[in-house]
């Protein structure tokens, strides 16, 4: 199995939208994903509540192996949902590992 952990910091706005209703929004659109492509077990989407510089929204995926995350990485789904997150992001940070 392998998890794959992406944190965004966001910007103060972006597609006319303040960050929490970016952030809700990115929310949704990740989480929509959960059943829609082969090999990612799960997509769980969590928003900051403390703020005082944390990162924004991070996200929690567990997929079957390094093979499904390639896939999930390059499928059309999410392919779809990048370009939003990318207009909406001031700073990313990711790991993926096996367990």
């Amino acid at each position: 199995m392998v998890k794959h952990i992406v944190m965004w910091k966001l910007r103060q706005s972006a597609h006319g939208n303040d960050k929490t209703t970016n952030a809700k929004l990115i929310k949704e659109k990740l989480e929509s994903l959960n059943g829609k492509i082969e090999g990612l077990l799960k997509a769980e989407v969590g928003i900051d509540f403390l703020g005082g510089g944390n990162f924004d929204i991070v996200l929690y995926s567990e997929l079957v192996d390094s093979n499904a995350l390639d896939s999930y990485q390059q499928h059309p789904l999410h392919q779809e949902i990048l370009p939003f997150i990318r207009e909406a992001v001031e700073d990313r940070k990711a790991v993926d590992f096996k367990i």
